[in-house]
């Protein structure tokens, strides 16, 4: 057996499909079976059963997928060993970005890294909060910026900043408007990320608090796009706040009420992987960017 056929192994053992473990290793489905079949002709043992919701461990394959993962670690360990032996940081680590590239400084963060590591190769992927959130956890990316609750001990996390929200409405809202705290905005308009995005959970915590169904609701996937259906008249929404009052000031929309609604910003990576010298060098640069104190006793992330 070799570890390609072990990391195709764990990755249809953890996503339960193979199409969703062929794209997470970057292989076509036909390949990702046949090195499963070979793995299981070497060790004597059907390790999945096909399930109408996809594949699923025999007894035999939960057994062996502790022992897989251990070595699976254990090789990784060694390689990331070896680096360090070498002083080198080298090689390719993807990150998922989110629409605002200057809010999360991607630029500073690249230019930065070519002075410091000119041999750490850095590829972007963009997405929306929550999918970048799932893009780490998934595998498809290495790490990724993300802003909202963190609950998973699978995913370290190094906090950025903190983010203020402020509720936005059509330019030329006025005293005579309904104020947001009042029942009938429910009339109005809401624009809000897609379903399951920290943007829409963001606009649908502050209805629900105040008691608020929304007659109509529009979904944006980026905060320009946001910005833009707000400023042209379609309803009302929640806007980072930096971004709300440079367009107020040039009167392109409104701010409306006086109260704000935080959450925070993160820079997302896979805990088993906080020894990794390529994620080192990125929390490092971020830490500069950011302003940020040095972990402590050796410690990455929160």
């Amino acid at each position: 057996m070799d570890l390609t056929q072990l990391r195709g192994f764990v990755a249809v053992a953890e996503t339960g499909q193979l199409t969703r473990a062929a794209d997470r290793l970057h292989l076509s489905q036909p390949a990702l079976s046949a090195q499963i079949k070979g793995l299981e002709q070497e060790l004597g043992h059907q390790l999945f059963a096909r399930s109408s919701s996809g594949m699923v461990l025999t007894p035999v394959g939960r057994d062996l997928l502790e022992s897989a993962q251990k070595v699976l670690a254990a090789a990784e360990d060694l390689r990331l060993q070896a680096r360090r032996m070498r002083g080198e940081v080298s090689g390719k680590l993807r990150i998922g970005t989110l629409s605002d590239p200057h809010f999360i400084r991607i630029g500073e963060l690249l230019a930065l890294a070519l002075e410091r590591y000119p041999h750490l190769d850095i590829e972007l992927h963009n997405y929306y909060s929550s999918a970048a959130f799932e893009a780490v956890r998934e595998g498809e990316v290495d790490a990724g910026f993300y802003f909202g609750d963190l609950a998973q001990p699978s995913v370290a996390a190094l906090r950025l900043s903190e983010m203020g929200y402020r509720v936005v409405a059509p330019g030329g809202w006025n005293d005579d408007s309904p104020d947001a705290d009042q029942h009938d905005i429910a009339a109005m308009t809401w624009i809000m990320g897609p379903a399951g995005s920290t943007h829409n959970q963001l606009v649908r915590a502050y209805l629900a608090e105040r008691g608020i169904e929304p007659a109509r609701v529009v979904e944006a996937d980026t905060e320009t796009l946001i910005a833009h259906l707000v400023e042209s008249g379609v309803g009302l929404s929640l806007l980072r706040e930096d971004v709300a009052w440079a367009l107020e000031a040039h009167h392109a929309l409104s701010i409306v009420g006086g109260s704000r609604h935080l959450t925070t910003l993160w820079f997302l990576y896979p805990a088993e992987r906080s020894a990794d010298p390529l994620l080192g060098a990125v929390l490092d640069i971020l830490r500069t960017l950011w302003k940020l104190p040095e972990p402590v006793r050796g410690r990455r992330g929160r």
